[in-house]
């Protein structure tokens, strides 16, 4: 709607327009500032330019009204141009809300080491780059979703290790000395029980065999890593392993020319003279590369795959990471502001109002799949987008088993069945719905069917913002203006009805179509219903 409304203005002005939502609906539906912007140009003042330009749109079919208010243009978009649009929309559902970007976009998520199930600190980052995603593709941007596997370094070995001293302790009933480091969980019961069907009981005492141990167990993990991903619907398009680059890496090295150094026996990359805080040691005395070796070496191969932007969800930890990830990116003569990084912080979960226990199978933390049971994959997902990502997160459980206004989720999927069920009670036939035109409804029906046309406007704004949760705050005002409208608006067996059912088709649509850019597939039917 607001591209259409571009388009249009950039075609009779030959320029492009600024258009704004006033936030007082009497003003309109859009408005711009264009006056200001010509002020200068014409050397007349923004109310007189308003003046003349609201004038020369008297014959536009698009608008019922352009009326200049103190410098600025304020457009009422016409029934015909609104039931138009609509019917549209509703003819092409597929086509509802998209565009055709041309750009294409590397986005990296999750990204968690393969030593364990993910947790909820793991789920918020994975939900919010999925809906990320989501949202580019159906803006028509050609986006990769990948995963970065962290399966080198210390905590790969140490898999190893905890496999072997739980796999002593209780499978061999042997007495065993834990570190202070290790990795806990029920999980490790699975793993530890294959691996001696794998390998044999010997495995467990090889020290030699450490490794081949780990690397076996490392990909078992990402078995159940993608379970849980697939189970509240997140799906990778590419992995990439950590342990595969270093192959790479004398290549790379060169690649970063003066960017690296030799000092202490170890190698540096000189990030202070690219605006870190100091410089950083890629590889230590030992020869052991560091976290950022592998970054380096990664970041290089993401940029020669030669895509236009790329974007990473790291936690909130990592914000210190990122001058000296750019700093490589520079050295190795690439455009740093390619790269985007965005933070995703932390999660504390509440039940009935106290803290959430952890569950034993968790070792130390709160596994995403023990929510995903407990409340579904749809309320995990909502909840996760709901809030800006760089913002802490508290929620409680049991709000969202609620079956009212209270849970977001279940209020905007009741929106979405009540709909289909209205629907059903009617005599009317689909084609007869489908041709009636929305006009002459009334204010309340013209509100709620500009609002549901206002999706495309929503969807390019939450992406371009990265700020997903716009999306949920507008589903739930959509739905919470159909449940009011349910109740203060007669529709079946009135001289409206086929009027009236078209716009509940539209905001059934935008419904449908919002849920699914996050992952959550619309409800035609629940079990409270009491039409």
């Amino acid at each position: 709607m607001k591209q259409r409304v571009s388009a249009l203005l950039r075609e009779k002005l030959g320029r492009e327009v600024v258009l704004e939502k006033p936030r007082d609906r009497s003003f309109g539906h859009f408005a711009t500032p264009i006056a200001f912007s010509l002020a200068k140009e014409l050397r007349k003042s923004p109310m007189v330019i308003a003046d003349e330009l609201a004038s020369s749109f008297e014959d536009a079919d698009e608008f019922s009204s352009v009326e200049p208010v103190k410098g600025y243009l304020n457009f009422r978009l016409s029934e015909d141009f609104l039931s138009e649009y609509a019917s549209w929309a509703l003819d092409n559902p597929q086509k509802f809300a998209t565009q055709e970007k041309n750009e294409k976009i590397l986005l990296e998520f999750v990204s968690a080491n393969p030593t364990g199930p993910l947790h909820i600190g793991h789920a918020r980052g994975a939900v919010y780059g999925d809906t990320l995603y989501r949202l580019a593709k159906h803006l028509g941007y050609d986006i990769t979703a990948e995963y970065y596997v962290n399966d080198a370094g210390n905590q790969i070995d140490l898999l190893g290790l905890s496999i072997q001293l739980h796999g002593r302790e209780n499978l061999l009933d042997e007495t065993v000395e834990y570190p202070e480091s290790y990795y806990r969980g029920e999980y490790l019961d699975a793993l530890s029980r294959d691996a001696m069907e794998k390998f044999g009981a010997e495995i467990f005492h090889d020290e030699s065999r450490r490794r081949e141990l780990a690397m076996w167990a490392k990909d078992e993990v990402m078995k159940i890593i993608v379970k849980d991903l697939a189970d509240t619907n997140i799906h990778f398009d590419t992995f990439v392993y950590e342990s595969t680059l270093y192959d790479d890496w004398d290549r790379v090295m060169k690649k970063m020319g003066d960017g690296i150094y030799e000092k202490d026996g170890k190698v540096w990359i000189a990030s202070e003279a690219k605006g870190d805080e100091k410089d950083r040691v890629v590889v230590r005395e030992d020869g052991r590369p560091t976290y950022l070796a592998g970054d380096i070496v990664y970041h290089n191969q993401k940029f020669e795959r030669g895509y236009d932007h790329y974007i990473n969800i790291w936690g909130a930890d990592h914000h210190g990471y990122i001058a000296r990830v750019k700093a490589a990116i520079e050295y190795l003569g690439y455009d740093s502001s390619k790269l985007e990084v965005l933070l995703s912080q932390m999660v504390s979960l509440l039940k009935d109002g106290e803290p959430y226990k952890m569950s034993k199978r968790a070792g130390n933390v709160i596994l995403m799949s023990d929510i995903v049971e407990e409340i579904g994959a749809d309320a995990l997902r909502f909840i996760f987008a709901s809030k800006k990502s760089d913002t802490a997160l508290e929620f409680d459980l049991s709000e969202f088993k609620k079956e009212d206004s209270s849970n977001p989720i279940f209020y905007i999927q009741y929106a979405h069945a009540r709909i289909k069920t209205l629907l059903s009670k009617s005599k009317l036939s689909e084609e007869e719905i489908m041709k009636a035109e929305l006009k002459g409804l009334g204010e309340n029906a013209d509100v709620l069917l500009f609002d549901a046309l206002l999706l495309p406007e929503v969807v390019e704004d939450a992406f371009s913002t990265r700020q997903v949760q716009k999306l949920t705050d507008y589903l739930k005002s959509l739905a919470a203006s159909l449940h009011k409208f349910y109740y203060d608006v007669r529709m079946i067996g009135t001289p409206n009805e086929a009027k009236l059912l078209k716009l509940m088709l539209i905001v059934a649509l935008s419904i449908k179509t919002g849920l699914s850019l996050m992952g959550i597939a619309a409800k035609d039917r629940m079990v409270k219903e009491d039409e």
